[in-house]
């Protein structure tokens, strides 16, 4: 027989746990995994019906702010030192990394955090994505970023310009590859939350 040593319930944080802690707010309905590695909880806010499975680790030097009927898949990694914006039903699938400050990997400058700010620059950029906005697998948000309402990104993509929104988009780099259908938008107006 295959027994579980924890239950599912067991496994991750809920709302009435985290409402307790540092966090500037969260939700109802919210769950974290245990296993996520946390920094900065107070900057973090957080909507209603949220799930944040395990192995995440959200840096939150800056401000996080996650909307509602949001779920970020295992193994993915914000580092928000700008700040991160993700509206309301958004997803990022497994191993997604935001980024908000970047090296220049130009050679005009040395790199990594322990070189001192003098002979070191930072590209910088909050980076926001809009409502109904999805993220594939193993893809990568760079600093400054705003991905519009309603756009998709294929896994294993990489972004480093703004996108418009309704559009479904793919490669290293991103290319918008067609149109996404708004009928998303009939759906939200539709949908009752439990």
């Amino acid at each position: 027989m295959n027994k579980r040593l924890f239950s599912q319930e067991n496994e991750y944080y809920d709302s009435s746990h985290l409402q307790k802690g540092l966090f500037a707010s969260v939700g109802d309905n919210v769950r974290i995994a245990r296993n996520c590695t946390i920094v900065g909880e107070e900057n973090i806010s957080i909507g209603d019906n949220v799930r944040i499975d395990g192995y995440c680790t959200i840096i939150a030097t800056g401000t996080v702010r996650l909307g509602s009927f949001i779920h970020i898949g295992s193994y993915c990694h914000l580092s928000g030192g700008e700040g991160i914006t993700m509206e309301d039903f958004g997803g990022l699938s497994q191993g997604v990394y935001i980024y908000t400050r970047n090296d220049d990997y130009s050679g005009a400058h040395m790199t990594n955090p322990m070189v001192p700010e003098t002979f070191s620059s930072m590209i910088k950029g909050a980076v926001v994505l809009k409502r109904h906005v999805i993220i594939g697998a193993h893809s990568a948000i760079m600093p400054g970023v705003t991905i519009g309402e309603g756009s998709a990104v294929g896994a294993q993509s990489l972004v480093k310009t703004s996108l418009d929104g309704w559009g479904i988009y793919a490669g290293n780099p991103v290319r918008r590859i067609r149109e996404r259908l708004p009928h998303l938008l009939e759906l939200e107006k539709q949908f009752k939350p439990q």
